[in-house]
């Protein structure tokens, strides 16, 4: 019993005890536990706002857009699907009919030729006119700010304007244009009466006020190129044209898409020009409908018959021909650009060609591929 109750000092549970407690903590690891809580905090917050505040950022236009741009075209293929009145508002669930019945109305394909041709007949010559502007006023002119800046001038003018003054021009018996014609002995041209005449007075218009817009659009693309590629090949014997062609054209590539998109769409959806160009006809778009657009005829449909169903199928026929001819451009001017990277990269210079026979750097060749060649 005495060996039981004879226990060496500091061999009980109370030692046990004494060494199993924690040794208090330090001052600077108890400020570590006391700040922890508010660093991770902060830290999840920073990183909370370096992951989503771009997404914040961004959201007004988005916003914005889905109010008043994808909200009404879904709303419009909501009425075109529905014997929409006017006054009396949503009808019966039609489906496709509206569709079907201008897809088989001679009305809605007249509308569309109509289209076609003053688009064709504005925006061509829209643009190549625009192009040699851009290349006018990229020279070394007296005055450019003056130049750059009256081009401006047609665009600044509001469309109502524009075709008030167009539409008493091209005046068959006592517009400027056909007072002209009688001076040098030619007859006079119905140009409110007739297809053509009406499509070319109406282009002329869109011409006058756009071109100098898209003219300054492709300037600012020409002053990017740099102007080392044009002392470059001027050293090598180009000439201003070639240089042109060679040089500028592909460096103001990806604004020529742009511009012919933007005059795509603009094209497609004239509505102001026709308008107003004759406006004592009680028909929209002229006697026959010789020049009625697109966007004028939904505007009969919807407004004058009261027809808000086939107006919008027409809307979204039209929304889909744009798409389509907006992705044609985009293709075709894609396809163009890589077939001519590959022509420039497989047919060198003529002066590359004589500088690998002979040895020597083609001038304005780069340093280190002469240094290269020299102690190769």
């Amino acid at each position: 019993m005495s060996t039981l109750t004879n226990k060496p000092p500091g061999s009980g549970t109370g030692h046990l005890r004494r060494k199993a407690r924690p040794a208090s903590p330090t001052p600077e690891k108890f400020l570590e536990e006391r700040h922890s809580g508010p660093q991770r905090r902060r830290h999840l917050f920073s990183r909370l706002d370096y992951k989503y505040s771009p997404y914040l950022y961004i959201s007004p236009f988005f916003i914005l857009f889905g109010l008043v741009g994808l909200f009404p075209l879904v709303y419009t293929f909501v009425v075109s699907i529905n014997d929409w009145d006017l006054l009396g508002g949503a009808g019966d669930w039609v489906g496709l009919e509206n569709y079907a019945a201008e897809l088989s109305s001679p009305l809605f394909w007249n509308s569309l030729f109509n289209t076609f041709s003053i688009f064709l007949l504005s925006a061509i010559p829209q643009l190549v006119i625009a192009t040699f502007i851009a290349a006018m006023l990229d020279q070394n002119l007296r005055a450019k700010t003056f130049w750059r800046m009256s081009v401006l001038v047609p665009y600044v003018v509001t469309p109502v304007a524009v075709t008030l003054i167009f539409s008493n021009a091209f005046d068959e018996k006592y517009g400027l244009i056909n007072n002209l014609l009688q001076l040098v002995n030619l007859d006079p041209v119905a140009w409110k009466t007739s297809v053509f005449p009406s499509h070319l007075a109406i282009a002329a218009m869109v011409n006058w006020r756009w071109t100098g817009y898209n003219a300054l659009i492709l300037l600012a693309a020409m002053q990017a190129v740099p102007r080392e590629l044009h002392e470059s090949a001027a050293i090598d014997g180009a000439g201003m044209l070639r240089r042109f062609f060679s040089i500028t054209l592909p460096g103001i590539r990806p604004t020529m898409i742009f511009v012919i998109i933007t005059a795509t769409i603009g094209g497609l959806q004239i509505f102001t020009e026709p308008k107003l160009f004759n406006a004592s006809s009680s028909v929209p778009g002229g006697p026959d409908r010789q020049y009625q657009t697109t966007v004028l005829y939904l505007w009969d449909l919807a407004f004058n018959r009261g027809d808000f169903g086939r107006a919008s199928a027409v809307a979204w026929m039209l929304f889909l021909i744009i798409i389509l001819i907006g992705v044609a451009n985009f293709l075709l001017s894609g396809k163009i650009a890589s077939s001519g990277e590959k022509r420039a990269g497989r047919r060198p210079t003529r002066r590359g060609r004589n500088a690998s026979r002979t040895g020597k750097p083609a001038v304005g060749q780069d340093m280190t591929e002469a240094r290269r060649r020299d102690n190769g």
